[in-house]
């Protein structure tokens, strides 16, 4: 086999075994697998599968990304043998104009009076032709995994606003996920684009690791950028900056409208990456780039974004508009360490979370150790133990087989770690945020729910990523996935990713989380009184999801905060033969403390230490000194008397606790407490 055969295999394979797991369609696991693919590289901003064909009429999926004027639609094409034969310029054009066929009939009004209106085709027809009243670029994308002998297609355009066509075959993908970039390079010939080079500036040299370049860049220049490649030019911290809601952006947006000349003036820049560049000599003698290579925004993505809103949406006049801009130029081998940090440490405009969405992040990194030392029990009598596989990066999976050189020893790895568990980054926030009861999150797509999950994390404090909460953590996945499996055994017709969610989410809730997961990890799968109790509830969460209030549209429906308030009221008791299984309220208790305690750092252990070594008397007395002088504030007083409360049944603050009445103490001190009252 070559390379390209042996992965358009391997494909096949991985989309059979998801569709198997996830009980779906071959085209659907397809779809939802490109989706996932051109999300990570940037191509896309997320996107959901749903398939209908009718007469002149196909689609599978579409996006409306939140922030972009872009509506994005789907069609794939699958076959399970896909380099023999070739697809052909006609099948392409054909699949691309029914696909124009529905974005037409959507936009023209009317359509969705001809599908059934409690299905999720129904939504993508509303969503669809909502969007493209508004949008001003559609973009159509054919998914095949055979090899098409067209690659473009010219654009055309629907009621004045312009169709573009991407074709993604095999070989493009391939090309993709073997880059090591996991993004198509994005080059810019400024001269050949624009017709002149950027003007620009160099630094003295650093280290043999990079250089800087300091430029002024045309807002018309930005606009057409961000137009062309949207989020592909923006690294993967910063895509989701970029709505025009904070003071910030509106901010920008002012200037750019009543004082475009200023922009310069009040405006930070924007901070970019690129592995190479070419340089040209102006008749002075100066330096100008004419062309970038592999070109990335690491700050700025609000800028930018904003630039290109107030041309298409405002209609105003960038061209006056002038940004400073700052390229780093890096050797390809340093751009997956360098530029995560790089985005860290240089977003200052609006606060960035520091969590680092690679696939370098620790978290992800202990993850995917454990998972490869780890032995899960055998869920049979055969002893046969096996694995569940991390794929902390795209591919990893792919490349493991590949490494074993004989059949017989691949067909030992699929034993020892079969494709059914393999894992990937966001299911893991996809299994994390439903058991923490954050449905409408895991409802707004894979992208957004994984970004939110590191945000969490960040804001919450990290888990200790150990043997336990691995194996907490794989049972969680067990619980998704056999949930999924009890889903589509109802067949609901629709919104299964939506009923699945929202039945785990409604299960920790009514069982205060005490489901053992410990168990489940033994056994590897759930008990039939666990699995009766999910296919019970699911049909109640089902009826009450599909009937939002003033027939809202059911998939935005179930990414609102009210829906799950509307679902956890669901009356619903837990089965007694569920509950002679759960666990007791102080074994959770103590699972929990436990958590919090090893996600601690050292510093903030030994806060908790000093505050409990305080004694009651004392709190009592801050909190009886602070009501009668007025020094502190009133919920400084409570936390003081819930301290001396929790002292004196031999409890242990909260880290919260600790630096609040730490804090206190130290004020009231300073306000003529005594510290002989401490005493």
């Amino acid at each position: 086999m070559t390379e390209l055969e042996a992965f358009a295999h391997e494909l096949v394979q991985d989309v059979l075994a998801n569709a198997e797991a996830g009980e779906t369609t071959a085209p659907d696991s397809f779809t939802q697998r490109l989706i996932d693919d051109l999300t990570e590289a940037g191509e896309l901003d997320d996107g959901l599968v749903c398939y209908h064909r009718t007469h002149g009429i196909e689609v599978s999926g579409y996006s409306v990304p939140a922030a972009i004027d872009t509506l994005d639609l789907f069609i794939t094409h699958f076959t399970q043998h896909p380099l023999v034969p070739r697809i052909t310029k006609t099948t392409v054009e054909t699949l691309l104009r029914r696909l124009y066929t529905f974005a037409a009939r959507c936009r023209r009004g009317s359509y969705e009076n001809e599908v059934e209106d409690a299905s999720p085709v129904f939504d993508m027809v509303l969503d669809v032709g909502k969007a493209s009243t508004s949008v001003s670029r559609i973009r159509l994308f054919l998914f095949t995994n055979s090899l098409s002998a067209t690659r473009t297609l010219p654009p055309t355009e629907l009621d004045g606003i312009e169709v573009s066509h991407h074709v993604w075959d095999v070989q493009r993908l391939h090309r993709l996920c073997t880059s090591g970039s996991m993004h198509e390079a994005v080059t810019v010939d400024f001269v050949e684009r624009f017709g002149r080079p950027l003007p620009c500036l160099g630094t003295p040299v650093t280290d043999c690791d990079y250089s800087v370049l300091l430029t002024i860049m045309p807002g018309d220049v930005l606009d057409q950028l961000y137009g062309e490649y949207g989020t592909r030019l923006l690294e993967l911290n910063v895509r989701s900056y970029l709505q025009a809601k904070g003071a910030v952006n509106r901010g920008i947006r002012e200037t750019l409208l009543t004082n475009p000349d200023r922009f310069l003036a009040y405006n930070n820049g924007i901070s970019a990456v690129a592995s190479h560049v070419d340089l040209t000599e102006h008749p002075g003698g100066s330096q100008g780039i004419r062309r970038l290579h592999d070109l990335q925004i690491v700050n700025g993505g609000q800028t930018t974004a904003s630039i290109h809103h107030a041309a298409r949406r405002d209609k105003a006049d960038v061209s006056r508009v002038l940004v400073q801009a700052k390229v780093t130029v890096i050797s390809p081998s340093q751009l997956q360490d360098i530029v995560p940090a790089i985005s860290k440490y240089s977003n200052t405009q609006n606060k960035v979370t520091t969590a680092d969405f690679s696939s370098n992040d620790p978290y992800h990194v202990e993850l995917e150790k454990l998972s490869r030392s780890t032995w899960a029990p055998s869920p049979v009598a055969d002893g046969q133990e096996t694995r569940w596989f991390y794929e902390r990066a795209r591919g990893q999976y792919a490349d493991a087989l590949a490494g074993e050189r004989t059949p017989a020893r691949q067909r030992a790895f699929k034993t020892i770690s079969p494709t059914r568990q393999k894992f990937t980054k966001t299911d893991v926030a996809k299994f994390r945020n439903s058991w923490d009861q954050l449905p409408h999150i895991v409802s707004r797509g894979a992208e957004k729910n994984f970004r939110e999950f590191m945000v969490r994390m960040d804001q919450h404090g990290r888990p200790a990523v150990d043997l336990s909460y691995y194996r907490r953590l794989i049972a969680t996945a067990i619980l998704f996935r056999s949930t999924e499996r009890i889903v589509s055994r109802h067949g609901f017709g629709g919104y299964r990713a939506n009923i699945v969610t929202y039945t785990l989410a409604k299960l920790a809730n009514a069982t205060s989380h005490r489901v053992d997961l410990d168990q489940i990890w033994r056994a590897q799968a759930l008990s039939p009184a666990l699995e009766r109790a999910i296919s019970q509830l699911c049909v109640l969460v089902q009826r009450s999801i599909t009937n939002p209030p003033r027939q809202a549209n059911i998939g935005e429906w179930c990414k609102r905060p009210e829906c799950w308030a509307r679902v956890v009221e669901i009356s619903w008791p837990v089965p007694s033969e569920l509950t002679d299984e759960l666990l007791s309220l102080e074994v959770v208790s103590r699972i929990q403390k436990e958590a919090v305690t090893d996600r601690l750092s050292e510093e903030e252990k030994a806060m908790i230490a000093e505050a409990a070594a305080v004694p009651k008397d004392t709190w009592f007395a801050v909190s009886h000194w602070a009501k009668e002088t007025h020094n502190l504030q009133p919920w400084q007083r409570g936390i003081a008397f819930s301290l001396g409360q929790l002292a004196a049944r031999g409890g242990e603050p909260s880290i919260k606790q600790a630096v609040q009445g730490l804090r206190l103490l130290q004020e009231a001190e300073r306000l003529g407490f005594r510290v002989a009252a401490r005493q």
